[in-house]
This record gives structure tokens, C-alpha cells and sequence, in this order.
């Protein structure tokens, strides 16, 4: 699949227009952390999986604490934690073969976050799997 063809959306799952179901209508939409979103309660927002296991690890999480200047290191050691564990990843290399495909995640930081990461990461293994 062409990476120009792959329609991957990163979304954060505060924003107005995904709590309404607006942004992700026709969508397949997953939320890609490890722990449930603060202030949100299940039925705000609609989900069609939880894939916690793609998420970076809880140390991996505490180590970055979203400080920039770990983002680059960050971003390889998650790379390394989907490598070693490709069952969630197969998830979604599967759902964006047959639709658009949304990636919900909770960080304030809306350019350096595992979700920004993981979109990077299924694209190629789109690529890499045709």
C-alpha cells in the first residue's frame, strides 16, 4: 500500500469535534493509551477498540514525561516496545487496509506523543507488509 494512500488520522480525544462523534464519522477509531482518558467517562466518546498494548510502556511513559527534549530517544525506545510485541500493530495495519482509521490519544502535546509515533510506525508497516 502506498503510504500516500493511507488514511491515518491522529486525533486528541479532549477535542470538541471527537467527543461529538463528528471528526470521526465512517472512521474505524481506536484510543492508543495505556490508561482510560481523565474527566471522560466511557459513553462520551465512541471507540471501536482499546488497544493498550500498543501504547508505550508505563517506564517508557514516566521516563519521557512529555519533556521535549527526550522526544527523539523516546521515539526509538517505542519504536523498540512495538517491535518486540506486533499483535496490536497488526490490528491496525488490518483496519487501515479497509478503512480510515483514527488514533485517539489524551496528551496535551498534541506534536510529540506516542500516537504521533504509532501513525509513523503503522504507515511503514503498511509499506513493508506489501
Amino acid at each position: 500500500m502506498d503510504a500516500t494512500q493511507v488514511d491515518i488520522e491522529v486525533r486528541r480525544v479532549y477535542d470538541a469535534e471527537v467527543r461529538d462523534g463528528s471528526a470521526t464519522r465512517g472512521r474505524r477509531v481506536f484510543l492508543v493509551d495505556r490508561m482510560w482518558p481523565r474527566g471522560i467517562r466511557k459513553n462520551e466518546v465512541h471507540v471501536d477498540g482499546w488497544l493498550r498494548q500498543v501504547a508505550p510502556s508505563s517506564e517508557l511513559r514516566r521516563w519521557f514525561g512529555h519533556l521535549p527534549e527526550r522526544w527523539e530517544e523516546f521515539q526509538d525506545r517505542y519504536r523498540d516496545e512495538l517491535a518486540r510485541d506486533p499483535e496490536g500493530i497488526d490490528v491496525l495495519v488490518d483496519a487501515a487496509r479497509h478503512a480510515p482509521v483514527t488514533l485517539l490519544y489524551s496528551a496535551a502535546d498534541t506534536e510529540r506523543n506516542n500516537a504521533v509515533v504509532l501513525r509513523s510506525y503503522v504507515v511503514e508497516q503498511l509499506g513493508a507488509r506489501d
